[in-house]
C-alpha cells in the first residue's frame, strides 16, 4: 500500500476496534460491564457475554465519535492508513444517523486535522466503488466503465487499476460526492440496492520536503466501507461479505481474484488501522441474526492488523523500475529467446512503472477536472425519470405562463395607482419572464441537446471502433496470406525453376494484390456509410438546433407581445383618462364662465341702483371695476 521509511518500525500491530449499535434493548439483551454485550438466548439459559470496544444505542450513537471514530483519523497526518467498516441492520433511520453521525463526522475530522497539521501542498482525492451480491465492482465515478483489477504494488501495495479518482478541497465537497454516489447506487441497483455493498476511498498526499524538487511523499488512505448483508444464513438481504472475509482469514484462505474479499482482507490484516461498527435490530428470543452478529462481531475484533508509515519517493522508485527494466531485458538478449519467466518479470515491471507514472499529481488533477466536466455534461437519468422531469417542466412552464397572463393583466387593469404597487408589480413581471425564458431553454433545448449529443458522440466511437475492427481483420487476413504464400514457395523451391517459378511467384503475389485491394474497397465503402450516417445524424442535430432558436424566438416573441399589449392597453387607459378629464375641465369652465357672466349682470345692476339713489357707493365700484 505504501513505502515503509526506513527510520520507522516495519509494522505497528494493532487489534479490530468494534463498536455496537443497538437499535433496540429487548430482554434477552443487557449491556453488561466492561463494555460488552450479555445475550441469552433462552429463559432458562445462562446469558453468554460479548466483549466490544463500545457499545451504544441510536439515540446516544453520537458517543461513538470521541472513543472510536476520533482516534481513526488521529494519525492520517502521520502517514497510516485507517478503514472503517459498517455493516448490519440497515433501516432508514440507521442509515440516515449513519451518513449523518458518523460518515460526515469522520470527513470533518479528516480535512480539519490535515489542514491543520499539515502546512504543505496537499492532494485529496475520493473514489467511489459500488459491490453486487457477486462481489464484481463497479466504478461510479468513471463515465467509461473501465474494467477495475487489485494490482499488488512493490512500493505503493495493493492498490485498484482503472478506478477513479476525483480531487476534493473540502469535507464539504467530499461528502456531496459520497452522497450523489449513494444516490447513484440505489438508482442503479433498484430493488436490491439493499444487498449491494460500497466503498468510499479518500486518499491524502503531501511533500515530507517542499523545497526540495524530488521530495519524499507521504501517502494516507481512508477506506469507509458500507457492507450489506447479515450474520446469519437466513438473512433476507444475502450473507454480509464481512462473513467470508473473517473466516477466510481465520482459515487462512485465499480469497480469490474478487476486489472486495482482498480489499477487506487488507483492512482486516493488513497495512490499516480498522474499525468497525456493527448495528444490530433484536427482533427477541427467536432471533437468528443478533447471536449470529454479535459472534461476528467478536471474530473480527480478534484479528489484528500490521499499520505502516506511508513514504515513498516517485523519482527514486521509477528510476529502480527503470533499472531493473534495463537489467531484465539484458538478461533475456543474453538468453536468445530467453525464458516465460522473464517475459512475464518484464511486463510486470513495465506496469509497475506506469502505476508510478499515474501518481504524478498535475496528471491526476487533469484527469479529475476532465470527470468532473463530463460528469456534469452526460449525467442523464433514466427514462422513467426523464419522462418525470418533462412533465414537471411542462407543468411549470404553464404555471408561470399563467401567473405571467394574471400579472399582465392587473398591471394593466390597476395601472393608475401606487407608485410603490406599481413599481412592485412591474418587478414582479419582469422576473416571472426570466424565469420563464430560464425555464423554457432548460426543459426543451437543454434535454434535447444533451440527448443528441451523446447520442452522436456514442455512434462517432461506436464507428471508429468499427472501423478500427474492420481493418484489422483486413490486416491479420492479408499478413496470412503473405505467411502461406512464403510456406508455399519455400516448399516447392525445389520442384520448380527458372520461368515457371517466377510466374507461380507473380501469381501468388497478385492474389495477395488482390486481398489487399478488396479490403481497401470494403474499408472504403464502411467509412463511406459511416460518413452518411454522420451526415445525417448532423443534419438531425442541425434541425434540433434550428427548432431550438425558433422555440427560442417565439418565447420571446410571445413575451414582446404580451408587452406592447399591455402597453397599448395602458396608453389606451391613460388617453381615455386624459379625454375624460379634458371634457370635465371644459364643462367646468363652460359652468364658471355662465357663473361669472350671472355676477357680473348682477354687479351691474347692483350698481344701476346704487346709482339711482345717488349713493356714492356706485362711484366706489365703478373704479374697482
Amino acid at each position: 500500500m505504501a513505502a515503509v521509511n526506513m527510520n520507522t518500525p516495519l509494522w505497528e500491530a494493532e487489534p479490530v476496534r468494534v463498536g455496537v449499535v443497538l437499535s433496540a434493548i429487548p430482554a434477552c439483551i443487557a449491556i453488561g460491564e466492561g463494555r460488552g454485550v450479555d445475550y441469552r438466548s433462552g429463559k432458562d439459559e445462562e446469558a453468554k457475554s460479548y466483549p466490544f470496544d463500545q457499545v451504544v444505542t441510536l439515540n446516544d450513537i453520537q458517543s461513538l465519535h470521541a472513543e472510536l471514530l476520533q482516534p481513526l483519523t488521529e494519525l492520517i497526518p502521520s502517514g497510516y492508513n485507517e478503514a472503517l467498516l459498517i455493516c448490519g441492520a440497515s433501516t432508514e433511520e440507521i442509515n440516515t444517523l449513519i451518513d449523518q453521525r458518523i460518515i460526515k463526522q469522520v470527513l470533518s475530522d479528516l480535512f480539519s486535522r490535515m489542514l491543520s497539521q499539515v502546512k504543505e501542498e496537499l492532494f485529496i482525492s475520493v473514489s467511489f466503488l459500488q459491490f453486487y451480491p457477486d462481489s464484481s465492482a463497479v466504478d461510479l465515478l468513471s463515465p467509461k466503465r473501465q474494467t477495475l483489477k487489485l494490482v499488488t504494488h512493490p512500493v505503493l501495495g495493493n492498490l485498484v487499476g482503472g478506478l477513479t479518482e476525483v480531487c476534493v478541497f473540502s469535507a464539504e465537497e467530499a461528502f456531496t460526492l459520497y452522497e450523489t454516489c449513494r444516490e447513484t447506487l440505489k438508482d442503479n441497483t433498484g430493488s436490491i440496492s439493499s444487498r449491494c455493498s460500497s466503498l468510499f476511498l479518500v486518499t491524502v498526499e503531501w511533500k515530507l520536503h517542499p523545497e526540495e524538487v524530488e521530495s519524499e511523499v507521504c501517502r494516507s488512505k481512508l477506506q469507509l466501507f458500507r457492507l450489506a448483508g447479515g450474520a446469519s444464513r437466513t438473512d433476507l438481504r444475502g450473507v454480509s461479505p464481512l462473513v467470508k472475509a473473517v473466516d477466510q482469514t481465520q482459515c487462512e484462505a485465499t480469497t480469490g481474484d474478487k476486489i472486495l474479499p482482498l480489499l477487506l482482507h487488507d483492512a482486516l490484516t493488513g497495512n490499516s488501522r480498522t474499525v468497525l461498527i456493527y448495528s444490530i435490530n433484536p427482533q427477541g428470543l427467536l432471533d437468528d441474526e443478533t447471536p449470529s452478529a454479535l459472534a461476528l462481531a467478536q471474530k473480527a475484533r480478534s484479528l489484528v492488523t500490521k499499520a505502516t508509515v506511508g513514504r515513498w519517493s516517485p523519482k527514486a522508485t521509477e528510476q529502480k523500475i527503470r533499472d531493473d527494466i534495463v537489467a531484465l531485458r539484458a538478461v533475456m538478449m543474453s538468453q536468445g529467446e530467453g525464458e516465460g519467466h522473464n517475459t512475464f518479470r518484464l511486463a510486470e515491471l513495465t506496469q509497475h512503472l506506469q502505476i508510478v507514472k499515474d501518481q504524478s499529481w498535475k496528471k491526476r488533477r487533469e484527469e479529475s477536472k476532465k470527470i468532473k466536466g463530463k460528469t456534469q455534461s452526460c449525467r442523464t437519468p433514466n427514462s422513467n425519470l426523464h419522462s418525470g422531469d418533462q412533465r414537471e417542466g411542462t407543468d411549470t412552464l404553464k404555471y408561470l405562463q399563467d401567473q405571467l397572463k394574471q400579472e399582465m393583466e392587473e398591471h394593466v387593469r390597476e395601472g393608475k395607482g401606487n407608485v410603490e404597487k406599481v413599481q412592485e408589480r412591474v418587478a414582479r413581471i419582469q422576473q416571472l419572464r426570466e424565469t420563464l425564458r430560464e425555464e423554457t431553454l432548460k426543459s426543451g433545448a437543454a434535454t434535447d441537446k444533451s440527448d443528441l449529443c451523446q447520442q452522436s458522440q456514442l455512434e462517432y466511437s461506436t464507428a471508429q471502433e468499427r472501423r478500427r475492427q474492420l481493418k484489422e481483420d483486413h490486416g491479420r487476413l492479408i499478413q496470412e496470406e503473405v505467411e502461406k504464400m512464403e510456406r508455399d514457395l519455400a516448399q516447392e523451391q525445389l520442384l520448380t525453376e527458372g520461368p515457371q517459378r517466377e510466374l507461380l511467384v507473380l501469381t501468388r503475389e497478385r492474389r495477395v494484390l488482390v486481398l489487399q485491394i478488396e479490403a481497401l474497397r470494403a474499408e472504403a465503402q464502411q467509412a463511406e456509410r459511416d460518413l452518411q450516417n454522420q451526415y445525417h445524424q448532423h443534419q438531425t442535430e442541425l434541425h434540433c438546433l434550428r427548432e431550438e432558436s425558433l422555440q427560442v424566438f417565439r418565447v420571446f416573441r410571445q413575451v414582446s407581445e404580451e408587452q406592447r399589449r399591455m402597453s397599448e392597453g395602458r396608453y389606451r387607459g391613460v388617453l381615455l383618462e386624459a379625454v375624460q378629464d379634458a371634457v370635465y375641465l371644459s364643462a367646468q369652465n363652460q359652468d364658471l364662465q355662465a357663473d361669472n357672466k350671472q355676477l357680473r349682470k348682477a354687479l351691474g345692476e347692483l350698481k344701476d341702483t346704487l346709482a339711482a339713489r345717488g349713493d356714492p357707493t356706485a362711484e366706489l365700484i365703478s373704479q374697482q371695476q
